[in-house]
């Protein structure tokens, strides 16, 4: 999380049966200027605090955790009810995988949107970051984490786990914020997107990419 006070408590709060039936619940931050950390420390069993960068966020949180299977939740996406059941019949037969999504928001385009991100990962075997991607523990190290890149690292992470096996993709559907798309313009954030992985396809470096996302936004 990074400066998510309006929502953090909303996001923890379903989580908490999970926690009562034994699933660790970590939560890092990447240095928020608000009472973020303050709301979510009862709600966690371990906070961690981190530099404000995605990758690093999420691999210090899989390096302190103790459980054989890593779940990458997002502050701003929930999971559905019957997740952990969902992940664990998953992992029996596939290292990592990911859910189906839906975009939540003002922007009459997110179904859409939405659809697109599901049939693409579908055929593509990559997973962004926005669709839970949940892996086995000692795959995650093997593939070593999260590349220490400012941006795309769901994408080169599904590389190297695609090497290892397809992804299990899981029809049930995490609901994600829009809040981006509402923000910005649901076409422009569309093409802004698929410009960047393009020429990330085309070896452009994730810094200078990443450079190019904050200036464009």
């Amino acid at each position: 999380m990074l400066n998510e006070a309006a929502d953090i408590q909303t996001a923890l709060a379903p989580l908490q049966v999970l926690r009562e039936a034994g699933t660790e619940i970590i939560v890092v931050d990447g240095g928020s200027s608000d009472n973020s950390v303050a709301l979510a420390a009862p709600l966690a069993d371990t906070l961690l605090v981190s530099d404000p960068d995605r990758a690093r966020q999420m691999n210090l949180g899989a390096e302190h955790a103790r459980a054989a299977a890593l779940v990458f939740l997002h502050a701003d996406t929930r999971l559905p009810p019957e997740a952990v059941e969902l992940i664990t019949q998953a992992l029996n037969t596939h290292c990592w995988g990911r859910f189906d999504i839906h975009l939540e928001g003002q922007s009459r385009w997110l179904p859409l949107v939405s659809r697109m991100m599901n049939l693409r990962s579908r055929l593509s075997g990559i997973a962004t970051g926005d669709q839970c991607l949940f892996i086995r523990h000692t795959t995650f190290n093997a593939v070593g984490g999260f590349p220490d890149q400012p941006l795309m690292e769901d994408i080169e992470l599904s590389k190297r786990l695609k090497r290892q096996q397809a992804p299990a993709c899981l029809h049930a559907k995490v609901i994600s914020s829009g809040r981006r798309w509402d923000k910005f313009g649901a076409w422009k954030t569309i093409c802004l997107m698929w410009r960047l992985r393009y020429r990330y396809w085309r070896g452009v470096s994730a810094s200078q990419l990443a450079k190019e996302y904050r200036n464009a936004r």
